[in-house]
């Protein structure tokens, strides 16, 4: 398993972008679970973020899009509004262990 971050790297309700590969890997903190996706809008192939580190939307409910809008729920990654409503994020499989997130597998 490769080690990503610390649970507490993450202020909860937010996400933060990792090296990934070729893109980034968005890692989402929901209190002590994480959930993580590759930084690849289904619809657009372009970042989500247009901002380091600037997922969410103001009121943290989903993870936005910032190329047209689309909305994705960060337990998910289904997109719940926009051009591709009902597309998913790429998911990576992550585990936690003793406050450390991993990239399992």
């Amino acid at each position: 398993m490769s080690h990503i971050c610390l649970v507490t790297d993450i202020q909860d309700g937010q996400a933060k972008a990792f090296p990934y590969k070729d893109r980034d890997l968005i890692v989402v903190r929901r209190g002590l679970n994480v959930y993580g996706y590759v930084n690849r809008c289904p619809h657009a192939g372009t970042d989500l973020n247009w901002q380091d580190d600037q997922f969410m939307t103001d009121d943290e409910q989903f993870l936005m899009c910032f190329t047209h809008g689309a909305l994705f729920e960060p337990e998910t990654g289904k997109c719940v509004a926009g051009p591709c409503a009902g597309a998913h994020l790429s998911e990576v499989s992550l585990e936690v262990e003793n406050g450390k997130v991993y990239l399992a597998g």
